[in-house]
């Protein structure tokens, strides 16, 4: 990556002392499966009808994220999408999504 990647908030600076701000690679550390709260609903808004489960409340990186959402859609055969702290199922496979989370080791994973 280019140094000028890097600075942030500032194009250039003729102080001689200035120090760029340097972006924070901090990624939000995943908790472990059993302290993940997640929830699973039904939503059917701004999708033209068609019902989409959803899970919520995922708190970790973006890697452990889409590893769950893969492994949801394998194990339920359909597609969908997970991003921004929330996983995506096409169609209504709530019951379906709880078991194999609880068996995962998401204990704490509930309808809403």
């Amino acid at each position: 990556m280019s140094d000028w990647k890097k600075r942030l908030n500032i194009v250039y600076s003729t102080n001689p002392d200035y120090h760029y701000q340097q972006e924070e690679n901090e990624g939000e550390e995943t908790r472990p499966k059993e302290r993940q709260l997640l929830r699973i609903s039904l939503d059917k808004r701004n999708r033209k009808g068609k019902a989409v489960t959803l899970i919520t409340g995922f708190i970790g990186s973006d890697d452990h994220l889409q590893e769950l959402g893969r492994l949801l859609k394998t194990k339920c055969g359909v597609g969908g999408s997970a991003k921004e702290g929330e996983i995506i199922i096409q169609g209504d496979h709530r019951e379906k999504v709880l078991d194999i989370l609880q068996k995962e080791g998401y204990a704490k994973s509930r309808f809403i």
